[in-house]
């Protein structure tokens, strides 16, 4: 069984039962944070022990153990670090429940590291339903009327968006009488084009797939709920939502659509041009409308929709690709990995500004730049790094993910892509107006913990040096986009 492929995930599995139980019998709240940090540096010391070590299959070919899963793992394990770092002086709108909340990241994180390895449909709506059911319950910690809608509405949508993807499994699994990834692609490159063209249920089966999957990276028109449930939601949860639960949506979305879906070739072409088109849609409408926005986590959701279209460009060119061209899949994870520390520096900055001032407005962050500096710097860099200019590194992460699309055909799309990045500078650089160029409401300073303070320095020195040395990172991503499991 080679259970020892599995230690990552059982690490961290033990690790959340002991926070959940060292709840209660100890008053030193901090040492919860101290035990699941422990869980996180546990889980990916295992996972990077594994690295390289080639291509394997556990539990039946459920799991898949290779560099393109423990890249995502590696990326899952950092991303709640700097969650639960961020969340330190903020659970305290929660005191109570802080044990559960931080056993919560861990199981959400499980849940994550799981998609990016599943090569079943059973595993996969598994693995899927253990994240999604945790980011429900955290997105109504607060238990105020905001927070409750946010929870409430993102369970009801969600709970349609598994049904759909659910449905999807059905038809496809009716057709290939399989469940297995690798199965599944054996089965169809088996078949006649006629037999294929024949039947309309595996298209359909792929349509509702993608309508599934893009509920969780917040594409168009699968949107709805990012908005309400960005701004209500408790803003570290905002954070872990818009870059843990996208990652792990486009791991997933990778890993089906490339492993089970990659040939014939005019089947890879006909979801990636479907991927062409949302991603158009979707970086228009979510640029267009956080234009409007005058709420900070409102803008940046809509923001996360528009980053989702620029994604989807890199499955794209995935789907347009020769199955042997890895610059579409490492351009993807590139972009993914810079996408988590910009978005998640922003809302780190977000957290000890707006826990200071106590609104999430725009116009509140007036004179930011003089009342807390380095916090409106760190902030300021974050939404450079947004809008894709140097030396951040969203400027490398659109520079690769663009390369690709443009080799592949995909000008047309770059260049919407590209007008869109203009469009965007006009409210990520409004908010920048305000710090910098607004008068302060008074001379106060804004507090932050140390380890707040360590989850930014983190999140701006990772934007800086993937913007200005992105060779290594890069390099990774090669590796883990060559290692798929068929």
């Amino acid at each position: 069984m080679n259970l020892e492929l599995f230690i990552p995930e059982l690490s961290l599995a033990a690790f959340a039962i002991v926070v959940i139980l060292l709840d209660l019998f100890t008053r030193r709240k901090g040492l919860l944070v101290a035990v699941s940090l422990a869980g996180l540096v546990v889980s990916a010391g295992f996972t990077i022990a594994m690295w390289g070590g080639g291509s394997q299959a556990i539990f039946n070919n459920m799991l898949a153990v290779d560099n393109f899963a423990l890249f995502f793992k590696l990326l899952f394990l950092g991303i709640a670090a700097l969650v639960i770092l961020a969340s330190v002086d903020y659970v305290s709108k929660f005191a109570r429940f802080r044990g559960e909340y931080y056993a919560l990241v861990l199981l959400s994180t499980l849940g994550m590291m799981l998609m990016a390895a599943t090569a079943e449909l059973i595993a996969i709506y598994i693995a899927l339903e253990l994240t999604s059911i945790s980011l429900y319950i955290l997105a109504g910690f607060l238990k105020d009327p905001k927070s409750t809608e946010a929870s409430l509405k993102y369970l009801l949508l969600g709970a349609v968006a598994s049904a759909v993807l659910l449905y999807g499994m059905a038809l496809v699994f009716g057709f290939t009488g399989e469940t297995q990834l690798g199965e599944i692609a054996r089965t169809i490159q088996a078949m006649p084009p006629q037999a294929l063209l024949a039947s309309p249920a595996l298209i359909l089966g792929i349509v509702l797939l993608v309508a599934g999957f893009g509920f969780k990276i917040a594409a168009v028109p699968f949107h709805m709920w990012v908005p309400d449930v960005y701004e209500g939601a408790p803003t570290p949860i905002t954070a872990y939502l818009s870059v843990g639960s996208k990652a792990a949506g486009f791991a997933i979305i990778l890993r089906v659509f490339y492993s089970a879906f990659g040939l014939p070739e005019w089947l890879s072409l006909d979801w990636g041009l479907i991927f062409a088109v949302l991603s158009a849609i979707g970086m228009t409408l979510g640029n267009v409308v956080a234009i409007s926005q005058t709420n900070i986590k409102r803008m940046l959701g809509y923001s996360s929709i528009a980053q989702a279209g620029y994604l989807m460009v890199g499955l794209a060119t995935v789907g347009l690709s020769p199955a042997a061209d890895i610059l579409g899949r490492s351009g993807l994870l590139f972009f993914l990995a810079s996408y988590a520390l910009t978005n998640l520096g922003a809302f780190i900055a977000i957290i000890a500004i707006s826990g200071k001032l106590n609104s999430d407005l725009i116009d509140h962050y007036s004179g930011m730049g003089k009342r807390a500096p380095l916090l409106a710097l760190a902030l300021t860099l974050c939404l450079i790094s947004l809008i894709g200019l140097p030396p951040a590194a969203g400027f490398m992460a659109k520079f690769y993910i663009f390369s690709g699309a443009v080799h592949h055909g995909l000008l047309w799309l770059v260049i919407i892509a590209v007008i869109n990045s203009v469009i965007s500078a006009y409210y990520y650089l409004r908010v920048v107006k305000v710090m910098w160029l607004g008068q302060p409401a008074s001379a106060e300073k804004v507090p932050s913990s140390p380890a707040l303070r360590v989850a930014l320095s983190i999140s701006c020195l990772g934007v800086l040096l993937l913007g200005v040395i992105p060779g290594y990172i890069m390099k990774l991503a090669e590796v883990a986009a060559r290692m798929f499991i068929f």
